[in-house]
C-alpha cells in the first residue's frame, strides 16, 4: 500500500494537465499513486492525459461510462483508492513540492484527525501566483464549519477510515460536493489546518468552480439543508443572516410596507421559502 492516493476528477481539462503532473513529480514524498477517473470528457483530455502518463506507473486512469458529475466522480475516486490517506487534487491545479510530504506527516502525527487541509493560492490561466487564500481551524461545529467563507479548502485529505464513518460525497450534489463531505468529516472526528500555502488554484473560464455566484450559492444551501436534516438542527437564523439584512428585518418588517415587499419577492428568501427554510414568509 502506498503511502498517499492523490484523486484527479477530470472532464475537459487535460490542456492544462502537464503543470498538475510536473507538481506530483516535483513532490518530495515519491511513495503515492494517482488515481484519475475521467468524466466522460467530449474533448482529447482522455488521450493527453494517457500520453503524459504512459511512463509513469504511479497514475492510474479509469472513465465513466457517461457523464456522471462531480460528486459521483469523487465517490469513485475515493472507492477507488488503494491508500488509507488520500486527498484530491484537480487535473488544471498544482501542489507545491512539500505538499505530499506536509500532509502525509501531519496525519501520522495526529493518528485521530480525519481531515487534513491547507491554504490555497489563487493563480491565473497561466499558474502564476495572484494572492492567498488562509483557511481556519475548526473546533466545533458552529458558523465556521459552515465554510461560507471557505474555512476548509485545498489541500484537502482524509483518512479513509474516518471517510467511511460517513454518508460518503454525495454523488446528487453538481457543485459544493467539497462543503458536504467537509461538513461530514467534522461531524465524526477532529480536523486539522495546516498554515501552509501548499495548493495552487488555477480560475480560468472552464473551471468547475468558476460557476456563478447564485449557483455556487444555491449548491451550498443544497449541502447545508442536507446537513440540518442530518443533524435535526434549524438553519433559518443561518439563512437570514446570510442572505436578507436581519437586523432591518428585526427593526422594520413588521412597519415597513416597502421592505416586507423587497423581502418577499427576494430569490433568496423565495429559494428558502420553497425548501422550506423560510418559516416567516407567509406572514410577509
Amino acid at each position: 500500500m502506498t503511502k498517499i492516493t492523490v484523486l484527479i476528477a477530470n472532464y475537459n481539462n487535460g490542456r492544462f494537465f502537464k503543470e498538475c503532473f510536473d507538481s506530483l513529480l516535483s513532490q518530495t514524498l515519491t511513495d503515492w499513486e494517482a488515481i484519475i477517473l475521467d468524466d466522460a470528457s467530449t474533448d482529447n483530455s482522455l488521450e493527453l492525459i494517457r500520453n503524459i502518463t504512459e511512463k509513469d506507473s504511479r497514475f492510474k486512469i479509469f472513465t465513466n461510462d457517461s457523464n456522471k458529475g462531480i460528486g459521483f466522480t469523487k465517490r469513485k475516486l475515493i472507492e477507488l483508492s488503494g491508500s488509507e490517506i488520500c486527498g484530491f487534487l484537480d487535473p488544471d491545479d498544482a501542489l507545491i513540492s512539500t505538499a505530499l510530504e506536509t500532509v502525509f506527516n501531519v496525519h501520522i502525527q495526529n493518528p485521530e484527525v480525519g481531515l487534513v487541509y491547507s491554504n490555497f493560492v489563487y493563480c491565473d490561466d497561466q499558474l502564476n501566483k495572484v494572492r492567498v487564500h488562509k483557511a481556519a481551524q475548526i473546533t466545533a461545529l458552529d458558523e465556521k464549519y459552515l465554510n461560507f467563507n471557505a474555512e476548509i479548502t485545498s489541500f484537502a485529505t482524509l483518512k479513509k477510515s474516518v471517510y467511511n464513518k460517513t454518508s460518503g460525497i454525495d454523488p446528487y450534489l453538481k457543485i459544493a460536493e467539497d462543503k458536504d463531505w467537509y461538513m461530514k468529516m467534522c461531524e465524526v472526528a477532529p480536523v486539522k489546518y495546516i498554515d501552509e500555502d501548499l495548493y495552487l488554484y488555477r480560475v480560468h473560464k472552464g473551471g468547475i468552480s468558476n460557476k456563478s455566484e447564485d449557483q455556487a450559492a444555491f449548491w451550498h444551501w443544497v449541502a447545508l439543508i442536507k446537513m440540518a436534516e442530518r443533524r435535526g438542527i434549524n438553519i433559518e437564523e443561518q439563512f437570514l443572516e446570510s442572505y436578507v439584512l436581519r437586523r432591518k428585518y428585526d427593526k422594520e418588517v413588521t412597519h415597513n410596507t416597502n421592505l416586507k415587499k423587497q423581502i418577499k419577492n427576494s430569490r433568496w428568501v423565495k429559494l428558502g421559502n420553497m425548501l422550506g427554510l423560510c418559516k416567516f414568509y407567509k406572514y410577509l
